[in-house]
């Protein structure tokens, strides 16, 4: 090669065709400097094709205002989305410091670009004059256009010149205090370990949970063992730990996160955020931002959201009174005795899973570790994936050739009945240092219909933090670990069975109330013996669960089950409080939240602890006003599950029939309308209360 060649210069992923499998993210071909670049390029390529659009000298109509794109070049004018998608996916699950800062300074420019799109004038005229006199639509071009316009109108469209820079500012506000809302919890979540040297301090914890906290202080080159505020060593240490001092001193930490003096603190943002969230839904006619939220739920308004609330506390809080009492009165005489101080002898919120866990040994004989040797993680895939494919058909294969973020990611091709392709699937199981906690589904790319008529394929990935394998042992769930599993499977379902023109209304592009039901339904599963039978064996032996243990997984099913009840509705109770504000909201938010949630609380509330400063969902996770969303799925997802027990719970008819009317036609109509063509009726409370064994006050 002659010296004088210079080095072909080297092109930026996000702008070229992937040349992958599927079309599926470069990942080890993206560099951090090609997000800003491709940002930019895409926020112009943006306005060129809104510029093209506006200047129109023809009539507006839906094709050429609502899908105006120019195909000329394949992936143009999606550039934005293609590096946003990425970007803020990784921001998730993968980020590092030089991530957040970059997120930092591209938002208020992604915020300011939204808004410029969103408050055109003349964009709107063209998109208002279509929705005023269009003809002959599709039924899915009519919910677009309405999805349009709408979005349109939410996002202050018929706003005067000096309203619309009021909630520019707002919205730009809002933008920037969520992603740092995000990032300080994630900090101070990564932050806290529990080091501990003295071999006496473990006493009471599993093999699996010492063997972990040993790993992770290898990896962290100390001495002995640490634990961490993740999931999967927290839980168990709660749990099973003996020592009252270090599960008090786990439980504070997890419960005062960003509450402290330093730059984490989330306070003042989570004031900010309700009052900006406030101020831009009166900014658009509607008294409160839950007025606002709730025009697109299947709720519909605050009263019915408080009607769900109070009518599942009347339900199930005699019950949860039960079962605390029933703690209480199976606690050790030693607990007591010799106890001088107030909390040391009164059940604090750091002993109740230590002692609901004894209490629950007792009644069933059960317990989570007894069946974690019966779910390796590689076998539970297989059960998971089994599970779909006796439903519906579906088949996955991992393709390692399709390129991932992250050595713990694993991605699969998944085919249709038939054999045809139809989504790419990414799991990413374990947790890590960039890494939020919780679990979550979400798209690389979403489902859609092209010009030409070809029907693009979702990329669908689901995330998690469950336990890590150790050097002695691979990864062995709990049955919680399980669940969530299946519920992060059941989102992923929505989004590969989606089959809609559109990709905004395609997938889990749904009303934020009815998007837990295919992932709530999936959970249903967990203690189905037939479903258990057919991945549940033994890691080292291979024998299978025994049918004695199944029994008692489904006896011990409703233990606690009206606390958990209440703790999700106290969430739900806490949300509404925030986003029914009417006036600015000044009070202290430590002692408001003890106040919101009293109802739905049973036991003294601990003056310092703080739900409010790491609740993702409502300050970040686009939940505000809508955790309810999680109780009023739950109903539908008992009463459609009822339907499969009612016909067989691998039955395919009724399978197909969930696929058909819910899980394949994402946004193109009411959830309602989809719901009742599913089941022959709306739903009603009485399938979760029977599934809960609760009976309703008389």
């Amino acid at each position: 090669m002659d010296n004088n060649t210079q080095t072909e210069k080297r092109v930026n992923p996000f702008f070229e065709q992937y040349n992958t499998p599927h079309d599926t993210v470069p990942f080890d071909k993206i560099r951090l400097e090609d997000y800003e670049e491709a940002f930019m390029e895409g926020i112009r390529r943006d306005n060129e094709q809104i510029d093209k659009t506006i200047n129109n000298p023809a009539k507006p109509t839906f094709d050429n205002t609502i899908i105006d794109k120019d195909d000329d070049t394949e992936g143009y004018y999606d550039l934005l989305e293609r590096v946003s998608t990425v970007f803020f996916n990784l921001l998730s699950a993968e980020t590092n410091d030089e991530m957040d800062a970059l997120a930092q300074k591209m938002q208020p420019i992604l915020t300011q670009h939204a808004n410029d799109v969103r408050l055109n004038e003349r964009l709107f005229e063209r998109i208002k004059y279509v929705h005023r006199h269009h003809r002959k639509l599709t039924p899915e071009e009519k919910m677009l256009l309405e999805k349009t316009y709408q979005g349109f109108v939410r996002s202050g469209a018929l706003l005067s010149p000096e309203d619309k820079d009021k909630l520019r500012k707002l919205t730009e506000e809002a933008s920037m205090l969520s992603l740092q809302f995000s990032q300080n919890l994630l900090k101070e979540t990564k932050a806290f370990t529990l080091h501990v040297t003295d071999e006496k301090q473990l006493d009471g914890l599993p093999q699996t949970a010492i063997d972990a906290a040993a790993q992770t202080a290898k990896e962290q080159e100390k001495e002995g063992w640490v634990f961490t505020l993740d999931y999967p060593s927290y839980s168990p240490f709660m749990t099973y730990s003996t020592q009252r001092d270090l599960r008090e001193q786990m439980y504070m930490a997890r419960n005062t996160l960003c509450t402290h003096a330093n730059s984490e603190n989330n306070i003042d943002i989570c004031k900010r955020l309700v009052n900006l969230r406030r101020e831009i839904a009166q900014l658009l006619g509607y008294k409160t931002y839950a007025d606002y939220v709730l025009v697109n739920r299947m709720a519909s308004n605050v009263k019915s959201v408080y009607k769900l609330l109070y009518d599942l506390i009347d339900a199930y809080k005699p019950t949860a009174e039960k079962e605390l009492a029933e703690i209480k009165k199976s606690l050790p005489s030693s607990f007591t005795k010799g106890n001088s101080k107030e909390k040391e002898t009164s059940l604090m919120p750091w002993d109740t899973s230590f002692y609901s866990h004894k209490l629950q040994l007792k009644k069933y004989n059960i317990d989570a570790e007894m069946l974690r040797p019966y779910f390796e993680l590689s076998k539970v895939i297989e059960g998971v994936f089994g599970l779909a494919n006796r439903l519906y058909g579906i088949t996955f294969k991992e393709n390692k050739d399709i390129p991932v973020y992250h050595p713990d990611v694993k991605a699969y091709e998944v085919f249709d009945r038939d054999g045809s392709y139809l989504a790419v699937f990414y799991a990413d199981f374990h947790p890590r240092k960039g890494k939020q906690g919780g679990a979550w589904m979400t798209e690389y790319q979403g489902q859609f219909i092209d010009k030409k008529g070809e029907n693009v394929r979702p990329h669908v990935s689901v995330v998690m933090n469950l336990t890590k394998p150790t050097a002695e042992k691979p990864a062995l769930l709990t049955l919680g670990e399980v669940e969530t599993f299946l519920h992060e499977f059941g989102h992923s379902l929505h989004g590969m069975f989606a089959n809609t023109r559109f990709e905004s209304l395609s997938g889990t592009n749904v009303w934020w109330d009815f998007v837990e039901l295919p992932s709530q339904f999936m959970e249903n599963f967990s203690i189905e013996k037939e479903f258990l039978r057919t991945f549940a064996f033994h890691y080292e032996t291979g024998e299978p669960l025994p049918d004695e243990l199944i029994d008692r997984i489904v006896k011990s099913r409703n233990f606690m089950c009206a606390t958990a009840c209440l703790r999700q509705v106290s969430f739900g109770l806490l949300d509404m409080a925030y986003y029914t504000q009417r006036q600015e909201f000044t009070a202290d938010v430590i002692p408001f939240e003890k106040e919101a949630w009293k109802k739905a609380i049973l036991g003294k509330q601990l003056t310092d602890t703080c739900m409010t400063v790491q609740f993702s969902h409502i300050m970040a996770g686009g939940y505000a006003a809508g955790y309810y969303s999680y109780k009023w799925a739950e109903v539908l997802d008992a009463d459609a599950f009822s339907v499969f027990k009612k016909h067989g719970i691998f039955d395919q008819k009724t399978a197909q029939s969930f696929r058909d009317n819910i899980l394949s036609k994402g946004g193109t109509e009411h959830p309602m309308t989809l719901y009742k063509r599913f089941r022959g009726g709306e739903p009603t409370i009485d399938a979760l209360l029977r599934r809960n064994g609760i009976k309703r006050r008389k």
